[in-house]
């Protein structure tokens, strides 16, 4: 009996958030206020012109709709709820809201982490089988792809959240973050959480590491086809296809990895709170940015929708 009542004590945590000095709030919310919005316009325009030109009709922006709609749901876990710790004085969030915030950023960043690695597959057999290409990566292929995505997301995100909340929480409920990370919460727990890390271990484990060998792999090939090719424009032109692909991988997987390189403890919190908000509410405004600046064929298709609108703005 003892035990349900622990289960039931705490119905409330308390999100310390980026910063407790009222001066700054203003500031800060007129700042992740624009990158919410260009993150929403950035990828809904994105999916748009895909969906709408004709040369981008390809399994690799197909991939890339898909990482777009990923950075909408991404992003829109974090900032709307950091935005209304700004303007209000209850930091508070209810215990189911936070399950909800840690399923959903579960899935989506294991959503990503996978196609990420689709992408890089894609690449590997557009350069290294460019023959086989499209009959390789088939619209329904592509389509069986994002579902396991989705799929596997979705058990991951069961398995951690399961894992962090069927844990006794009796007492303390101050969480020093912005949203309900899985380690702060298990921080919290009333009972030894020896277990629940080694689950959170394996599992984060098991997405990881074939994700990161399947991009290390595939670029590995990529590099190899691309020395023996004997024209360089051939291989200028096959380096420049991966550029945006490469520049999202260094971004997604280079701020996760620093989130675990802990610095001196006394400022690890402050240093993983800034790492967090790049991976999970800057980058997703970043790649639409970097495939458009990077990637000719986007270059040209929105240069043709400026035209049209130009022209139609004309008559």
């Amino acid at each position: 009996m003892a035990l349900r009542q622990n289960h039931t004590t705490v119905m409330r945590f308390i999100l310390l958030g980026l910063t407790d000095q009222e001066d700054q709030k203003q500031l800060l919310f007129a700042i992740f206020l624009l990158i919410y919005s260009v993150t929403l316009v950035g990828n809904l325009g994105m999916i748009d012109l895909i969906r709408t030109s004709s040369p981008l009709h390809t399994p690799m922006y197909f991939l890339l709709s898909v990482l777009s709609f990923l950075d909408i749901c991404n992003s829109s876990v974090f900032t709307p709820m950091l935005l209304t710790s700004f303007l209000t004085t209850d930091q508070s969030i209810s215990f189911a809201g936070c399950v909800v915030q840690m399923a959903l950023m579960s899935v989506h960043g294991t959503g990503e982490c996978l196609l990420l690695a689709i992408m890089a597959y894609d690449r590997f057999v557009a350069i290294c089988h460019p023959l086989l290409y499209h009959t390789i990566m088939s619209k329904c292929f592509c389509i069986q792809l994002v579902v396991v995505t989705y799929a596997v997301g979705m058990f991951i995100s069961a398995v951690q959240t399961g894992n962090a909340f069927s844990l006794p929480f009796c007492g303390p409920n101050i969480i020093d973050h912005y949203f309900c990370d899985i380690p702060p919460v298990l921080q919290l727990a009333c009972s030894d959480t020896t277990k629940a890390n080694i689950i959170l271990l394996f599992f984060s484990t098991l997405v990881t590491v074939p994700t990161v060998s399947v991009i290390l792999v595939s670029y590995a090939y990529i590099l190899v086809t691309i020395c023996r090719m004997r024209s360089l424009e051939a291989q200028r032109k096959a380096f420049s296809t991966c550029a945006s692909h490469l520049t999202a991988l260094s971004l997604f997987y280079g701020s996760v990895f620093l989130v675990y390189v802990q610095p001196d403890p006394e400022s690890a919190s402050a240093y993983n709170k800034i790492l967090s908000v790049f991976y999970t509410i800057v980058i997703p405004m970043l790649n639409p940015l970097v495939y458009t600046l990077r990637n000719k064929d986007v270059k040209a298709a929105v240069q043709v929708r400026v035209l049209n609108l130009s022209r139609k703005s004309s008559l």
